[in-house]
């Protein structure tokens, strides 16, 4: 066993017991001057332990300030999830976000992810820390090749530095698929073979739970991709989901869901600050549907006086508005300790139900995967009333803001809960109007699959003031920041010339494909 695992065992909890005699001293007088000493192996195992911990923690970001760009004021405002409460003249929401804005997900992310990566390397040879560290690598960086498109991937260093040749979006995918499928086939000859907790603020060093979570990922990839590279899409759902010749599979359970634990929730951090409210996209959807999940997503509105009737009342992207207003809106219910979410088995359901829908998946039907997830989200969140709410008929139509009692209709139409014997399109909606209800608040997630969907159905921003994006249209990408160009120019003004529409918001990326959405 590798030294700095067994350290990682001892300072998880472990026992030794020493045996005393007269040759106490042995060992010090025959010591082999090449032999790893205890301190360098303690120090080996801190190393690793806070390297992975490191990983870990800008997945969905630990801190505060990348956590409030990437999920909230970026991800949570294009995917419906989030609206600004605060009254900046530049942001996601009018379309205008300054430059320093753009750079976040791209500059914080990847350096962050590549120099804890490399400190795992020289810390250990022990297969299981470095194929859950890929693991980690690719859940960290995909969520960046989906905001921007082509990246630095295949040529980035070790210090994490991005001034390296950038990977067209295809070659990121098809390399990412690869070192997955390497780590579970490690982490599947190692699945008995737990590590200390110490290391692991997601599943506590449970081996079998990361292979899971592994292929699940690998099964939302797949899903992601499957407008542009269909039959490569497919393969990957198979083995993803395939549970012969002993593969694991992937998550089917609440037991099974990746949250990582934290000292300090960052959503409770953010909403705090009063920056942000709950959108009027997801209690739109939510109020129609009577959603009992909505009590523990948001609080109620805070609107004084007797002329609003407070509830859950969502903020509107892109409108004008006073802080002290928006503030009144409904906030996110969030605990100080709450644990952050990664992935849960609620949406592996409807993955597979979008799977099914395909003929990738034939263990079950698509209805059945449909009514899972929704079940396993009810249970995830504690409600009740399941059941019931499976057989809903009521679909969203419109918004009505209580402040400025104006309404707006959603755009086309929008669907009920109850599965129906409709035409694939309309339960694709179906499908993803609830995977994208119980993945909040994992908005880049959200935003990812209205740009590869165009569900749900999403209100445009009322204020647009952008010169890339068309009036009622959604932004489909983040440009690259302007320290790129600085630093990488060469290559990053390569693979811009390569981008349809060049290096702008409106651009579509290599997934973002459908047919149906080629004007969008």
């Amino acid at each position: 066993m590798n030294k700095s695992i067994i350290k990682l065992f001892l300072l998880g909890g472990l026992t030794i017991t020493s045996i005393t005699s007269c040759t106490d001293n042995y060992m010090d007088y025959n010591k082999n001057p090449y032999e790893v000493t205890d301190d360098e192996m303690e120090r080996d195992a801190h190393k690793l332990g806070a390297a992975l911990v490191g990983m870990q923690s800008v997945i969905v970001p630990v801190g505060e300030h990348l956590a409030q760009f990437s999920e909230c004021l970026l991800g949570g405002v294009f995917s419906g999830y989030m609206a600004d409460s605060k009254t900046w003249g530049n942001s996601f929401s009018y379309f205008n976000q300054s430059e320093d804005w753009n750079g976040k997900v791209y500059l914080d992310i990847m350096p962050e992810i590549y120099s804890n990566l490399a400190e795992v390397k020289k810390s250990t040879t022990d297969p299981i820390p470095l194929a859950v560290a890929e693991v980690l690598k690719v859940t960290a960086i995909v969520r960046v090749t989906d905001v921007y498109g082509p990246i630095p991937y295949s040529q980035v260093g070790q210090d994490g530095k991005l001034t390296a040749p950038f990977d067209t979006q295809k070659d990121v995918y098809t390399k990412m698929f690869q070192e997955l499928s390497d780590a579970i086939t490690t982490l599947t000859a190692n699945r008995t073979n737990d590590f200390s907790p110490n290391a692991d603020q997601v599943f506590g060093g449970k081996v079998e739970k990361w292979i899971k979570f592994a292929n699940s990922l690998k099964l939302r990839m797949a899903i992601r991709i499957r407008y542009a590279d269909a039959t490569l899409a497919e393969q990957m759902v198979k083995e993803a989901i395939s549970t012969e010749n002993g593969q694991v599979g992937v998550m089917e359970n609440n037991d099974d869901n990746a949250f990582m634990k934290v000292s300090l929730n960052p959503f409770y951090t953010i909403f705090g600050w009063g920056d942000s409210r709950i959108g009027a996209d997801l209690l739109t959807y939510m109020n129609a549907y009577e959603d009992p999940r909505r009590s523990v997503y948001a609080l109620k509105s805070t609107f004084a006086g007797s002329s609003i009737t407070n509830g859950y009342h969502g903020l509107r992207i892109g409108n004008e508005h006073t802080a002290v207003d928006a503030k009144m809106y409904s906030n996110m219910n969030v605990a100080a300790t709450a644990p952050l979410m990664w992935m849960n088995a609620a949406e592996v359901m409807f993955l597979r139900a979008e799977a099914a829908l395909l003929g990738w998946d034939t263990k079950d039907t698509p209805e059945n995967y449909y009514k899972a997830g929704i079940r396993l989200s009810f249970g995830q969140h504690g409600v009740s009333n399941v059941e019931s709410y499976l057989e809903g008929t009521t679909a969203p139509s419109s918004y009505k803001d209580p402040k400025d009692t104006y309404t707006v209709t959603l755009p086309g139409s929008a669907v009920s809960v109850k599965w129906s014997g409709a035409d694939n399109e309309v339960n694709l909606e179906r499908i993803i109007t609830q995977k994208w209800i119980a993945n909040f608040p994992l908005s880049l997630e959200g935003w990812a699959d209205f740009r590869r969907t165009g569900y749900p159905r999403l209100l445009s921003t009322p204020n647009n003031k952008s010169n890339e994006i068309a009036e009622g249209k959604f932004a489909r990408r983040l440009k690259y920041p302007q320290q790129e160009y600085n630093t990488n120019k060469v290559n990053v003004e390569q693979i811009v010339s390569t981008l349809p529409g060049g290096d702008k918001m409106s651009t579509h990326i290599w997934w973002d494909c459908n047919p149906r959405l080629s004007n969008e």
